[in-house]
């Protein structure tokens, strides 16, 4: 069994991730292999229903591409146990604000997991976007990946800290001299 990080530990990926094939087909509902499945939207749009009688909402989970539009799934969230999103290759940073979006505006507060192209150098960042398990690629390390959580003791960024790094050491040294 494949694995996965989720909430900072490694742990068994009891989830299946469907593709399209070559062509781009999808595969039929009576196709998809037994236990939780994470498919892909467009298979999600076309076979709601089906996908949804022929499984409990903890079996199903939906990826998004990059291109995908997350407003297209906020009425299905309490239908979906997991959603993903991909990042087909390193350099395609779309998903980032995919995951933002699913947070911050949709309000999204179930599982929301990368998967593709995922390496140690991206986790700190997905993280701070509200991603909280990542399906690293095949052959990379998951116990260095771990240490990607503790690599910054500290964030610069406005979107993080409201008030500059100057002005924070500032006010420390202020407190310092009035106690």
């Amino acid at each position: 069994m494949a694995s996965i990080i989720k909430n900072r530990a490694i742990v068994n990926d009891d989830w299946t991730v469907v593709r399209p094939a070559e062509d781009g087909s999808l595969p039929a509902v009576n196709e998809l292999p037994a236990g939780k499945v994470l498919v892909p939207l467009a298979l999600w749009q076309a076979e709601r229903d089906s996908l949804a009688a022929s499984r409990s909402a903890a079996e199903i989970g939906v990826w998004l591409a990059p291109d995908s539009e997350p407003a297209d799934i906020v009425g299905d969230f309490d239908k979906l146990a997991l959603i993903g999103v991909d990042f087909p290759v390193f350099r395609d940073g779309r998903g980032y604000s995919i995951g933002r979006l699913l947070r911050e505006r949709y309000g999204y507060k179930g599982e929301l997991r990368a998967i593709g192209d995922v390496l140690r150098d991206q986790i700190t960042f997905m993280f701070r976007c509200g991603f909280d398990s990542y399906a690293l690629r095949a052959d990379k390390d998951f116990n260095d990946a771990l240490k990607a959580f503790d690599e910054f003791s500290f964030n610069y960024q406005g979107a993080v800290n409201s008030s500059p790094l100057f002005r924070r050491r500032e006010a420390g040294e202020l407190a310092k001299a009035s106690a």
